[in-house]
């Protein structure tokens, strides 16, 4: 099986993913955020599967470093895709896709469900 993996390499639930990916004989193939980008289509749909809220990393120091006025104007899908858009590290990483299912963040068990 094979499926694709969306983040950044040096966040370590990414890094928890991979190797998790790797254990499980499941080959990856790897989009980084920060030198690919991400397209609007796909955000669109990640949005649409997980809900803006769940796709938004507040929890992350991209989201703690922005400026309060910025991050007061995220209050819909369209204001957190444009935030989401420009500043790809504030993403919950990682998006993981196969033929078997797509998940968001690193959860184990949530792994084992869906893609083996």
């Amino acid at each position: 099986m094979k499926a694709k993996i969306f983040g950044i390499p040096n966040c370590n639930s990414v890094k928890k993913a991979r190797i998790w990916l790797k254990e499980h004989n499941i080959e990856e193939d790897f989009h980084d955020f920060k030198k690919k980008g991400v397209d609007k289509k796909e955000l669109e749909k990640w949005v649409s599967e997980f809900g803006w809220e769940s796709v938004l990393n507040r929890k992350g120091t991209t989201w703690r470093n922005l400026d309060q006025a910025i991050k007061d104007k995220v209050t819909d899908e369209k204001s957190a895709i444009n935030l989401m858009l420009e500043n790809t590290s504030a993403i919950k990483r990682p998006i993981i896709e196969s033929k078997k299912g797509n998940t968001i963040g690193f959860d184990e068990e949530n792994l084992k469900t869906t893609h083996l």
